[in-house]
């Protein structure tokens, strides 16, 4: 007989609905109980967001321009923003304020309110808990009809017992209702185009038989709710500006409207008398077909997407709605044997231009695109911009001009046209049926395609390849590409770091496997390759950097054309090693003229197709996965819609102040204020409550969007300098006191490094230090301590993945153990001497332990080759470590570290983990971000 199993009943944790706010400002967060609002505000708050050594908070925001009007100068003056910039508006296409008839109206007219509907109408819902269970089971969740049932009758069945219903009957009810929303309804429209030319006589080609079907929404709604989003407040510019520095008059280019394009045409509009006082608004339009699944016969989809140039980059880039999908683009397919057929290309690139033409053929505006060749209407290899030869790029060429274009389609032959001037005669491209649109002036910078996916990936790295077989041949090079994959996968950790562990050997390329090999690839060809190859990808990766900067300056595209120049004079050791006869190439050729699309355009990271690329996931390829995969077209057509409308219907709802306080809160007070809506019988005397008791509401202390679990990478709700954080809470298992952590760690010498540091932190406005005085005379401390694995770092890096205001998030890890395998340990930039700027007022520490305890003063203590600077562990005279305490606010962020490889290889085995503690000389990986870039330069 087996032994008697006893039952031991399970203590369970009771749910409650209470939620108390933390009263910080601009803190969304909601605790539990008491305690966790304690702790939560001692260690989210308790240094108030300041930067080390300052008495006051500082904003992060470049402008802090209050008066929204202020951005609406109508006169020709030059006035004198915060920090030192002067911003000269233009004086005409200013941007009035005007009615819904566009008459134009006093300045000190008061806007009309923002709506007139109660602050209870919900409607197409009964009640906020019906809009927050359709956001989250559509938006956030994205549960499946079937899922949806399941979830509603087993929610229904415990409600049943009260009489009472889930808030949706089923999926259809909930699909219903989220397709009732007057908000963001615009509608899908679709129109089909067919080949008109000639036919060969007999059997017919099927891509000449077939009608090809394009969906669309009117673009001109969509740029309406754009800019009707009060999403967008203060980050619209509604008339061109020029921004200077005041110290030095330096131009600045930042957003769309700060380029000399927008200038010009704002010039070229003014012409016209009744244009004044206007606003100007670009159209931006991109497009990048995108494959939803491979395995299941090569689902590819062509999106369309648009954005108005008046957006500041930085709310572009966080996604923010103002990127709107806005058509679906036909994709012909034909015969393998027809495939190469030009007059089945031609039609391709036409069917194209015809289709855009179509779609936006009720705006006439200036619009800017980053399809380079095919909007162009160039020949393979030519570029889009200028006249210069596929044999000689490098060399440049006058600039083209759609009037020119046309001169030479009206007088000379076709075949001419092709051969000399790169120019596909027979095809129109759409925007000679706009007006102020010359599609050669309006090819936009693109940094994924261009520099990221073109010249890094498809060029050096293949060409580094080429030129270890050509010198080593096949089998010595295929060990040398091994070490190589080796030293990337020993690549040491850093937040958001992709890691590589078979090196770069895969097929199916994606742009952030490109961004992150591009962060550790320099070091890992090092020595195996001629130093000028090495200096060509440092070039390149210093010219990508430059660029990625959210504000140019005179003096930043100074270094952008020095970093060109020694990029193309390095990159001939590609020819000398004969890896290429011809390194004159489209993509790499488009890099010259990128200081002059700066100056139009303005920053080009807000125009880079990284942004429609991330937009593919929420747009096409989630809405596919969601759908029958039969005629998906058609159901992500509705899923987007649907996503528009509680996308637009949540904005209504936070603007009118509906979405305050929890949801528990709201629910409460509708519950006993109008119980109609709730199917429960009349004389239930639940519902019979009196509306006393909504006074006694125990919710009532609720606040904002309750999320337990920290943000990583954006950060959306923080506007500061920088702030480092330890973890929320601290770890029960290991050391709770100095003599015990030693003994942990390892450092016997432990407790005289805490006497060591107390002084320091005491006397920290002295002149003198610990090293001055007898260890005797420090401070003692033998309390007890808290361990944390990790801090959190929040600085001002708009260049990298950030939110609106341009704050960037960071864990750095002190970890025994990370995910049950081997320890973290990261590496940091800490600050040792403000006297100096960049990487020399900055050491690179390992960080081994983060812990925290309160004194009695009551305070919490918590080479040329590559560019890079080395640095190597610090070691004492006994060969023991150097080691010491530092505060936490001597912190500024992560730092990644990649080993020293020589011409060593790397030894076979060697995990990524171990690299920090395997090797003894390390280079400070400035590629690693762009904020990095800034640091250590």
């Amino acid at each position: 007989m087996p032994d008697e199993i006893s039952h031991v009943q399970l203590k369970r944790r009771a749910f409650s609905a209470q939620r108390i706010q933390c009263s910080y400002p601009g803190c969304k967060h909601w605790l539990k109980n008491a305690s966790g609002l304690k702790h939560h505000q001692s260690s989210a708050h308790s240094h108030s967001f300041t930067h080390p050594g300052s008495q006051c908070m500082q904003r992060a925001s470049v402008e802090e321009i209050k008066d929204e009007e202020a951005q609406r100068r109508t006169n020709n003056e030059l006035w004198e923003l915060k920090h030192g910039l002067i911003r000269d508006y233009h004086e005409t296409l200013t941007g009035r304020i005007c009615d819904e008839n566009g008459n134009f109206l006093n300045p000190g007219t008061p806007p009309p309110p923002y709506t007139a509907k109660s602050p209870d109408d919900w409607t197409p819902y009964r009640n906020r808990l019906e809009f927050e269970c359709a956001n989250f089971i559509y938006t956030e969740n994205q549960m499946s009809a079937g899922d949806i049932n399941k979830i509603l009758y087993l929610w229904g069945i415990t409600l049943a017992v009260h009489h009472d219903n889930p808030p949706f009957a089923d999926y259809r009810d909930l699909y219903n209702t989220i397709d009732a929303t007057p908000l963001g309804d615009v509608a899908w429209e679709n129109f089909s185009l067919k080949y008109n030319g000639n036919k060969p006589t007999g059997e017919c080609p099927l891509w000449m038989e077939q009608s090809y079907e394009v969906w669309f929404q009117d673009p001109h709604t969509v740029a309406k709710n754009m800019l009707a989003n009060p999403d967008f407040k203060g980050g619209i510019d509604y008339t061109p500006y020029r921004e200077f520095q005041e110290k030095d008059e330096q131009h600045r280019y930042k957003d769309f409207m700060s380029g000399d394009w927008a200038w010009q045409q704002a010039d070229e509009i003014a012409q016209d008398p009744q244009t004044h006082g206007a606003a100007f608004i670009p159209i931006i339009i991109g497009s990048d077909k995108t494959t939803v699944s491979v395995a299941t016969g090569q689902n590819d989809y062509y999106p369309l997407y648009l954005s108005i140039g008046n957006i500041h980059n930085n709310i572009r880039r966080a996604h923010r709605n103002a990127l709107a999908l806005v058509g679906f683009l036909a994709i012909p397919k034909t015969e393998k044997k027809n495939s190469d057929d030009i007059k089945y290309r031609k039609f391709k690139k036409q069917l194209f231009h015809s289709s855009l033409s179509k779609i936006f053929a009720n705006l006439k505006p200036g619009m800017t695109t980053p399809e380079q060749v095919v909007l162009a209407c160039m020949v393979k290899d030519w570029c889009g911009r200028c006249l210069a030869f596929p044999s000689n790029l490098d060399e440049g060429g006058v600039s083209r001009s759609h009037e020119h274009t046309d001169a030479l389609v009206d007088s000379v032959d076709f075949g001419i046209l092709w051969d000399e001037y790169g120019i596909i005669g027979e095809l129109v491209p759409f925007t000679n049926d706009f007006p102020r649109a010359d599609i050669h002036e309006l090819l936009a910078p693109d940094i994924l395609h261009q520099l990221i996916k073109g010249t890094f990936r498809d060029h050096l790295v293949e060409w580094v390849g080429q030129y270890l077989e050509l010198t080593h041949g096949k089998m010595c090079a295929k060990a040398i590409l091994d070490d190589i994959d080796r030293r990337i996968a020993a690549a040491p950790p850093f937040p958001g770091l992709q890691h590589f562990p078979q090196g770069r050997g895969f097929s199916q390329w994606t742009g952030n496997d490109s961004k992150a090999l591009m962060k550790v690839y320099l070091l890992a060809i090092q020595g195996h390759v001629p130093d000028d190859m090495v200096q060509a990808f440092r070039a390149l990766l210093e010219f990508c950097d430059i660029v990625r900067t959210d504000v140019v300056t005179d003096d930043t595209l100074t270094e952008l054309k020095d970093a060109l120049r020694h990029f193309h004079t390095y990159c001939t050791i590609f020819q000398t090693t004969s890896v290429r006869f011809n390194i004159s190439l489209p993509r790499q050729h488009s890099l010259i003229h990128y200081e002059l699309l700066i100056r139009m355009f303005g920053a080009p990271n807000g125009l880079c197709l990284s942004i429609t690329e991330s937009k593919h996931i929420t747009a096409v390829k989630q809405p596919w996965r969601r759908s029958s995969k039969y005629n998906a077209l058609s159901q992500m057509l509705l899923a987007n819609q649907c996503l528009d409308k509680i996308t637009a219907a949540r904005v209504d709802f936070t603007m009118c102040g509906m979405l305050k306080g929890s949801c528990t809160f709201s629910y409460y007070n509708s519950f006993f204020e109008n119980p109609s809506y709730i199917g429960n019988d009349d004389g239930d005397p639940e519902v019979q409550q009196s509306r006393a008791r909504a006074a006694n509401n125990p919710f009532a202390t609720e606040s904002d969007d309750f999320d337990d679990v920290e943000d990583q990478g954006i950060m959306d709700d923080m506007d500061v300098i920088a702030d480092v954080q330890l973890a929320w809470t601290c770890q029960q298992k290991h050391a709770r006191t100095i003599a015990d952590l030693a003994g942990e760690l390892g450092i016997p010498s432990f407790p005289t490094l805490i006497c060591l540091f107390l002084y320091d932190q005491i006397h920290a406005d002295d002149h003198h230090s610990s090293a001055d005085i007898p260890l005797c005379n420090c401070p003692s401390y033998m309390g007890p301590i808290k361990i944390f694995h990790s801090a959190t770092a929040t600085f001002v890096a708009p260049s990298d993945p950030s939110g609106i205001t341009g704050m960037h998030r960071q864990h750095i890890r002190a970890a025994p153990s990370w995910r049950n395998g081997p320890g973290r340990f990261d590496c940091a930039f800490v600050n040792t001497d403000d006297r100096h700027d960049g990487m020399l007022s900055m050491d690179v520490v390992r960080i081994f332990c983060f812990f925290s305890f309160t004194f009695t003063n009551g305070r919490t203590y918590p080479y040329e080759l590559t560019g890079m600077w080395m640095v190597a562990p610090s070691f004492n005279k006994d060969g023991s470590c150097d080691l010491s305490i530092i505060h936490i606010d001597s912190i500024i962020c992560s730092a990644h570290l990649l080993p020293i490889f020589g011409t060593q290889f790397v030894p076979c085995g060697l995990q990524f983990y171990d690299s920090l503690d395997v090797y003894r000389g390390f280079y400070v990986n400035r590629f690693i971000d762009h904020h990095a870039f800034v640091l250590a330069s």
